[in-house]
Formats: C-alpha cells, sequence, structure tokens
C-alpha cells in the first residue's frame, strides 16, 4: 500500500498550498484599478478640509501635515498642482509622478502608497508606517492560517481511514496462512464493503476447502478397504499363476497403497497451521533407523534437532525410496553433519541426475520430469511432502548435483 493515507494527506496539503499560492499572486498581480476603495475620494475631501488652504504659508501647511501624520500614523507628503512639493512628514516620499498621478492606491517597497486628488488640486501621498504589515500580508496569513485548519482538521479522517486499509492489508495476508482469518467490518463505506466482500470470499474458500479435503481423506480410506482384498488375493494366488504377474500385482498394491498414505499425510499438513509434536531427536539415530530397512548405513555425527518423530522419518524415507528409484544398481550414500547451528540431512545416488532447470520443480506435487524413465513408479508426492516437512521445520531442502554424477538431495533443520 505504500502508505496510502500519506498520499491522501500529502495531496490535500498540495492543494491547499497551491490554493494559498494562487490567491496570493492573484492579489499581487490584480490591477490596482480593481482594488481602489470608492471612499478614497470621499478621504481626499475631508484631508482637504483639514489641511490649510494653498495660500497659506509654508510653515502652517507643514504643522499641519505632520500633525495628521501623528494622528493617522501615515508617512505623508503634500504636492502642488505641478508637482513641487510642498511638505513631508515621516520617512521620505516615494518617487512622485504628477502626470502619472490619480486617486488611488499602488504597490510600492515599503507598502502600499495612497495617492489622494485633493478638491483645490494638490496631491497628498501616504504610505503605512513600517511596524504595520501591509494587506497582503494579512491576506496570506489568513488564507496560511485556514489551510493549517484544514490540514489540522482532514489528518485524523485521511489516517484513520488508512488505518482501516492496513488493517484490512494485515487481514488478507493472515488469510494465506490462516483460512479462518477474517476481518473487521468497520463503518458504512466503500472499504466497509470492501472489507465484507472479502470475508464472504474468504468463508466460501474455506468451506470448498475443507470440502475438498474431506472427500480426499474419505476416498483415501474408502480406497484401502479394496485395497487390502486385492493384496489378501494376490497372496493366495496358487502355484499356476505367472510369479512375474503376481510380484507385479503385489508391487503395485504397495505402490498404490503408498500413494493413498502420502495424500492423507499431505492432506493432514495442510489443514495444521503449525506442528503437533516437537520434541528433541538425534537426527542421525532416525537416519540410520530408516536406512537400514534398506539395508544402507548413515554415516556423519550425531545433530539434535527439535521435531515430529513421524514426520522426520517421512523426509528420511522419502529421500532414501527417491534415490532407489533412480540410483538403480549404483551406491546410495546418506549423512548427517552440523553446520553453523543447522543440522544437514544429505542423500546421495549415483543415477543420471536432474537436470538444473528442474531442481526447483521436482519439489512439486505430482511433477515429473521430462523423459524421466521411472515406468510409472513412484507418487509424485515423496519430494514434495519432503519440502513440506523440512519448511515446517524451520529448514528447507533442495536437490544438487553429486560429485561424479546422480544427485545429492540435501535437507538442512535448526539445530536444537
Amino acid at each position: 500500500m505504500h502508505r496510502l493515507y500519506l498520499q491522501f494527506y500529502l495531496t490535500i496539503l498540495a492543494v491547499l498550498a497551491v490554493f494559498v499560492a494562487a490567491a496570493a499572486v492573484l492579489w499581487w498581480v490584480a490591477e490596482d484599478d480593481a482594488r481602489t476603495p470608492q471612499y478614497l475620494d470621499v478621504a481626499a475631501e475631508l484631508t482637504g478640509a483639514l489641511l490649510p488652504d494653498t495660500d497659506a504659508p509654508l510653515d502652517e501647511q507643514r504643522k499641519a501635515l505632520e500633525a495628521l501624520h501623528w494622528k493617522l500614523r501615515f508617512d505623508l507628503a503634500l504636492y502642488k498642482k505641478n508637482g513641487d512639493t510642498i511638505a513631508t512628514a515621516g520617512r521620505p516620499p516615494p518617487r512622485f509622478d504628477v502626470r502619472r498621478a490619480r486617486t488611488g492606491w499602488r504597490r510600492g517597497p515599503g507598502g502600499p502608497n495612497f495617492t489622494l486628488h485633493l478638491p483645490d488640486g494638490r496631491w497628498l501621498v501616504a504610505r503605512q508606517v513600517r511596524d504595520r504589515p501591509n494587506p497582503t500580508f494579512w491576506i496570506t496569513a489568513f488564507l496560511a492560517l485556514v489551510a493549517l485548519a484544514v490540514a489540522v482538521g482532514a489528518y485524523p479522517i485521511v489516517r484513520g481511514l488508512g488505518r482501516r486499509l492496513e488493517r484490512l492489508q494485515a487481514g488478507v495476508d493472515r488469510f494465506g496462512s490462516d483460512l479462518g482469518a477474517r476481518v473487521k467490518v468497520e463503518g458504512r463505506d466503500e472499504v466497509a464493503a470492501l472489507a465484507a466482500s472479502f470475508n464472504r470470499s474468504a468463508q466460501r474458500i474455506e468451506e470448498l476447502v475443507a470440502a475438498h479435503r474431506l472427500l480426499l481423506a474419505n476416498c483415501s480410506h474408502e480406497l484401502r478397504t479394496p485395497l487390502a482384498r486385492i493384496a489378501v488375493a494376490a497372496s493366495l494366488l496358487g502355484d499356476a499363476a505367472d510369479p512375474k504377474m503376481r510380484q507385479s500385482l503385489k508391487q503395485d498394491v504397495d505402490e498404490l497403497d503408498q500413494l493413498i498414505e502420502q495424500i492423507l499425510l499431505a492432506s493432514r499438513l495442510e489443514a495444521l497451521p503449525f506442528l503437533e509434536q516437537r520434541e528433541p531427536l538425534d537426527l542421525l539415530a532416525l537416519a540410520a533407523e530408516e536406512a537400514a530397512r534398506y539395508d544402507l548405513e548413515a554415516s556423519g555425527e550425531p545433530v539434535t534437532v527439535s521435531g515430529d518423530r513421524t514426520l522426520l522419518r517421512r523426509v528420511i524415507r522419502n529421500l532414501i525410496e527417491n534415490a532407489r528409484r533412480h540410483a538403480g544398481d549404483g551406491p546410495i550414500a546418506v549423512s548427517v553433519t552440523g553446520e553453523d547451528r543447522r543440522a544437514v540431512l544429505e542423500v546421495s545416488d549415483c543415477g543420471p541426475g536432474v537436470p538444473e532447470a528442474e531442481r526447483q520443480r521436482i519439489f512439486e506435487p505430482f511433477y515429473r520430469p521430462p523423459g524421466s524413465k521411472e515406468n510409472g513408479r513412484g507418487s509424485g508426492l515423496g519430494l514434495a511432502l519432503v519440502l513440506d516437512i523440512a519448511r515446517r521445520h524451520g529448514g528447507n531442502a533442495v536437490c544438487l548435483a553429486a560429485e561424479g554424477g546422480g544427485s545429492r538431495f540435501r535437507v538442512d533443520l535448526p539445530a536444537a
């Protein structure tokens, strides 16, 4: 999601910033005539009444202008009709050009300059003193305050929306490992509708998977009864039966029984989010016991791991049976070593080996490499179970090339 609420919030702030900047720029570049208040004409008449007549002595005019300066707190400059300076009060006045003069106000370096054309023809230029900010500052400050208020008010709303989306994402992530996971429906908006839709879909998926597992388990159990009868019938065949056919039938029954057992195990593992049992186990002792069933020996060093005894036996047995199918009459090596607080189980054979491009895919359920020479032997679930069980114990399983040809299957587990 990459902090979706931040994207929403920053978008709001960006819009507010553009709005404030645009308002300030428009105020700055707008025509002065459009901002000239009508009361300036009235102010010109009142100011003309407060000042001495144009024929009054210059000292009298200067004193009157100085009095207005202290009373109004404006810098003032009084000019004749022709533009000559009569008197000033306060800061030096801006440059005055009588040819361009008119009643109104203009921006200046020290703030707005107000120009009044008095009834007697004189000109009065007024400018605010420095301790008073110009109107542009106040307008910009007001807009900035509005933007700040909107930003503060919008943050809880946007952050609340972001938190709801984050909780929805966390619920979807949990659903990947736990089909019973659901998300809380909050509010009545589109996000709430999305959460409700996800819950309905998750409920349907959980029901379908449960029905599939139940059907698979029931079919597997039901298949064992006719298989047992076939096995008994094969053992009761008389001496007149073809020995090869009887042996082939027995082998087919054994393989089908093994397939059913592995399907049941895979179904049970899918239903369990974690291991049911854990106990300290000597991995070398387990490997030696399983290897002895096939007249093999396990070498290496004792390494203790924490795990499920039955499942780890299945890992070793599946690797040995896989090696037997591919090694032919060649030797099979089983070893256990300890490396950096890890227990490493390796089963090597001298078979044709697995192409590098297929070494990862052979751990997929029911996958067989192109050109496989197993003649249909094997269930296609053995190596998939090996990888699944290894990962449930916090480890991993990989296929490597063995020295001198063949394959080397390596399973590493955390040492206890």
